[in-house]
């Protein structure tokens, strides 16, 4: 009788030593929450492109790299980029004497040569050294939030590409220790994977033909009509479209009809009959910016999805809580509470036994089945894993 209740002290005491380490590394996580959930945006937004690599190369570890230095890291530069343009667009919309200020500015050699020749009347022209001071200071801290978001990025890539080659060991230790095929957890799980893929792929896929298209259409227009009636800063213009795109319904509704009604405010001004211009590019906008991507990209892409209002409530509340990263915590927050609704909740409300069949009324997100079945699950692990097959798979990555 002695034995039975050592052994529960001993679980118990397991139990509280899993409950510690799960506080400490929670807290750990919700430091970097930002970082882990970009990274899970990203690996889901590549997943499907590193499956078809994969079924190329015929290697899992290979595919992986190859989809995150050929696409991922160029997408993410190109974006960049763009948003760089827009930024200094920004820049000088906001306060157009600034770059007239950092030209008129002496340049290092006639510094220099000014300190050297007569440093009391240079040092005198400087207000003072805690000016110095302050500028030297305001840099290092530009360069720190610079190397701080360099770092979380790293972070977040390194992430992507962990899970995109080793997920199938986690699929197959999920299946192994906690639920197979057929049972709730799994059906669960299975599920939210499914949602998760349509709507980050989804998203990833949109907001990128989203962007270029934009910056296509809005310099495009201004290289085509009289100066008069040109749009301002297009490319911040199209980088504001693209984000804009993350939110359905929305898309690039929110920037290109403001937009419209400015070119026919100037249109107006001019009085030359330009009206043409404003309404070419309205048309033009409708076209390839919405109509476009709502009506014929997101149901290919997406198929059987989310509630289009959930989404929109998830991307639009997620960002004003959470801040950036609740483009991309929103969504997941609505994906997990949604499924749980489909797959548990039925069964806990009229006390019947769980089962991994989801709720026939609720009629949101993924049926269990498609993600087992489907498309999601073709990157599993074999069931064999242990062994001298899982220590060569540990070895090279592949399946």
């Amino acid at each position: 009788m002695q034995w039975p209740r050592e052994m529960e002290r001993q679980r118990l005491a397991w139990w509280l030593v899993g409950l510690a380490l799960l506080i400490v590394v929670g807290r750990f996580a919700l430091n970097f929450v930002g970082t882990f959930v970009f990274g899970l945006f990203v690996y889901y937004g590549a997943r499907p492109i590193a499956e078809r690599i994969e079924d190329v190369v015929g290697h899992r570890g290979a595919a992986a790299t190859l989809t995150v230095l050929a696409i991922v890291v160029p997408g993410l530069t190109l974006l960049g980029y763009v948003g760089l343009v827009g930024f200094r667009e920004l820049t000088v919309a906001l306060d157009p004497e600034l770059l007239a200020a950092i030209s008129e500015r002496p340049s290092m050699p006639d510094a220099v040569r000014q300190l050297i020749s007569d440093p009391r009347g240079y040092l005198t022209r400087l207000d003072n050294l805690g000016a110095i001071r302050d500028q030297l200071t305001t840099g290092l801290r530009q360069l720190g939030v610079l190397a701080n978001g360099l770092v979380h990025l790293t972070l977040a890539l390194s992430m992507s590409f962990f899970l995109l080659r080793d997920g199938n060991r986690i699929d197959a230790w999920f299946r192994e220790e906690v639920g197979g095929e057929g049972s709730v957890p799994h059906a669960y799980v299975s599920a939210v994977d499914a949602d998760l893929q349509t709507v980050y792929f989804g998203n990833v896929i949109t907001v990128s033909l989203v962007t270029v298209l934009s910056v296509v259409v809005y310099n495009g227009y201004n290289a085509i009509v009289p100066s008069a009636v040109t749009l301002p800063f297009p490319t911040l213009l199209a980088l504001l479209t693209g984000v804009a795109t993350f939110v359905p319904l929305v898309v690039g509704k929110i920037v290109y009809v403001p937009a419209t009604a400015y070119l026919g405010w100037l249109a107006y001004q001019d009085s030359t009959g330009l009206f043409w211009a404003p309404l070419s590019f309205l048309v033009v906008a409708f076209v390839f910016l919405d109509l476009l991507p709502q009506a014929v990209l997101r149901p290919i892409i997406s198929g059987r999805s989310l509630h289009t209002g959930l989404v929109l409530f998830a991307y639009v509340l997620g960002a004003a809580y959470f801040g950036w990263y609740g483009l991309f915590l929103g969504p997941l927050l609505v994906v997990l509470a949604v499924q749980f609704l489909n797959v548990v909740v039925p069964e806990l409300i009229h006390g019947d036994p769980l089962s991994p069949e989801p709720s026939a009324a609720l009629g949101l997100g993924h049926d269990p089945e498609d993600g087992v079945d489907g498309e999601i699950d073709e990157q599993d692990a074999p069931e064999e894993t242990t062994g001298e097959d899982g220590e060569n798979g540990s070895d090279d990555g592949s399946e």
